[in-house]
């Protein structure tokens, strides 16, 4: 039997993929749902159930309740298989176990498996899955082997579960923490002090964030930069920039207080967790306005294409930046490394750009107005959701049905993808070889 065939009726990429996430979602809320997955008794509801489904599958790491005092270890342990499952992706995971079993994957599976990790041909997709698997394996092993020495000192033999847990949640992106015990939903702030915590989870989140593809690139070209590929280029300048600047602002306005060491782990730290994994060492909460907004242009534009991380990606701010310096210098098509970059690319950035300024503006302005909250918290956790990034200024527990709802649905196309829903729901239209006139538009 082919992988991914249907036998009546066959489905683009686009909805294997996201029907794919959704059903994830909904096996695991009910799952969530039984009464060994929580420990006081009883069961969740079917809503709560549903928010941190949708957080684990779409590794946001918005939860309406603390993960190590609420959900037993039963349901921790769902939610990490969530985690991994989400971080990996829904159809790289599917691959993984029709490769174990043998099963023959046809032509429309790989073209599935090509969209769903952003993959630039189908040529090789069933060797770059092999090397997902590898690379995930190896680095949750080694972050976890890393880390456990501070959690079993610090929880004794729970350490090694706390290890794991971490470990998993920070390559994949998901932010997910069990520190209720040291204080509800205090994340990592216990350990703002550690550097063996700090430079391991940021590691994770930055080789989780980076993305596959990237690093299959420096896998066959070594530090050679000028053999990359442009895509690797991009993804690799654009992290490098987006982690330096704002470490140094966060380091020079925020955080006066701190001890120097503590205040330069804490400044990085910050500046890594928004792409986009949700961790947190200090409280956001005391952050200024100015260093809020910084991390909400962080957590939109996310990580790399082919990751465990969500957002609009780095390449997406790369591409747009570059258009922007070739309109400024009054020059043709953007380029960048003495490459043209396609005006497909060009077209699907600005797209996406839009689609995620809506999503996050919209979502942000209906909570403030449903809950009566100030306006920037308020975009915060939009931002946050679309973004999947997991970060809150407290507002996920104190909102009501309908705004969780608007929350799950900002997580899912944050982290299905945008024009992923939209091709997935819009049948495609026939490109005839005839073109309107054109004729001039004044812009700007």
């Amino acid at each position: 039997m082919d992988f991914f065939a249907h036998p009546k009726k066959r489905w683009t990429s686009f909805q294997i993929i996201s029907i794919g996430f959704a059903s994830v979602i909904l096996i695991g809320a009910l799952l969530l749902m039984l009464p060994w997955c929580v420990r006081t008794g009883g069961h969740a509801s079917f809503q709560d159930a549903l928010f941190t489904s949708t957080s684990a599958v779409c590794v946001t790491g918005l939860v309406v309740h603390d993960t190590a005092t609420y959900w037993s270890p039963l349901g921790q342990a769902v939610i990490l298989v969530l985690i991994q499952t989400g971080g990996m992706g829904v159809i790289t995971v599917a691959a993984a176990f029709a490769m174990l079993s043998g099963r023959r994957i046809n032509l429309s599976g790989r073209s599935t498996m090509q969209e769903a990790i952003a993959a630039p041909e189908v040529g090789g997709i069933v060797r770059l899955t092999r090397f997902i698997l590898m690379t995930t394996a190896v680095c949750e092993i080694g972050g976890a082997l890393c880390m456990l020495p501070i959690f079993c000192r610090d929880f004794g033999l729970k350490g090694v579960w706390m290890a794991v847990f971490h470990s998993v949640s920070a390559f994949c992106n998901a932010g997910f923490d069990l520190m209720g015990s040291r204080g509800a939903y205090s994340s990592l702030v216990s350990y703002a002090s550690n550097p063996v915590i700090n430079v391991m989870i940021m590691l994770l989140i930055i080789v989780g964030g980076i993305g596959f593809l990237t690093w299959a690139d420096l896998r066959q070209n070594g530090l050679h930069f000028q053999k990359l590929r442009l895509q690797s280029k991009l993804i690799l300048i654009t992290t490098a920039i987006l982690l330096i600047f704002p470490a140094i602002a966060f380091f020079i306005f925020e955080f006066p207080d701190l001890p120097l060491g503590k205040r330069i782990l804490v400044s990085l730290f910050q500046s890594v967790t928004p792409r986009t994994a949700g961790f947190n060492t200090v409280d956001l909460g005391l952050m200024r306005e100015s260093g809020i907004s910084i991390i909400i242009v962080l957590m939109l534009i996310g990580g790399s294409p082919g990751s465990t991380a969500g957002g609009m990606k780095t390449t997406t701010a790369a591409v747009l930046w570059a258009t922007a310096a070739s309109t400024f210098r009054q020059q043709g098509d953007p380029h960048c490394f003495g490459r043209r970059m396609e005006a497909d690319a060009v077209k699907s950035a600005a797209t996406i750009l839009l689609m995620y300024l809506v999503l996050f503006f919209t979502g942000g302005l209906l909570i403030s107005v449903i809950e009566g909250f100030p306006m920037l918290p308020c975009l915060f956790e939009a931002a946050s959701a679309v973004g999947t990034v997991g970060l809150t200024l407290g507002l996920t527990q104190k909102i009501g049905l309908v705004s969780r709802m608007i929350l799950i649905l900002l997580m899912f196309c944050g982290r299905v993808g945008g024009l992923t829903l939209v091709y997935a729901a819009l049948p495609g239209t026939k490109t005839f070889a005839q073109q309107f006139p054109p004729e001039r538009v004044t812009v700007g």
